[in-house]
């Protein structure tokens, strides 16, 4: 379980609505996604990212970081 995710994503983290990116990609809402980040479970416990949703959430930012990409090649 990953429950360090905020020091991982600290370049980014004040940049990229999560709002959005937890609806987009993960079809959760923002507080689900901000306890993930935290390393929290919903009951206060621990309960960062699974293996799995670690591995979805760095596929999500490789879609993003491509989708970004794409918009700024047509500049």
């Amino acid at each position: 379980m990953t429950t360090n995710m905020k020091e991982r994503l600290a370049d980014i983290l004040m940049i990229v609505s999560w709002r959005e990116f937890s609806r987009t990609y993960f079809s959760k809402s923002t507080s689900w996604f901000y306890h993930k980040m935290d390393g929290i479970n919903g009951m206060g416990g621990v309960g960062g990212f699974t293996a799995e949703e670690s591995k979805q959430l760095k596929e999500a930012l490789l879609d993003l970081s491509e989708r970004i990409r794409d918009a700024a090649e047509k500049i």
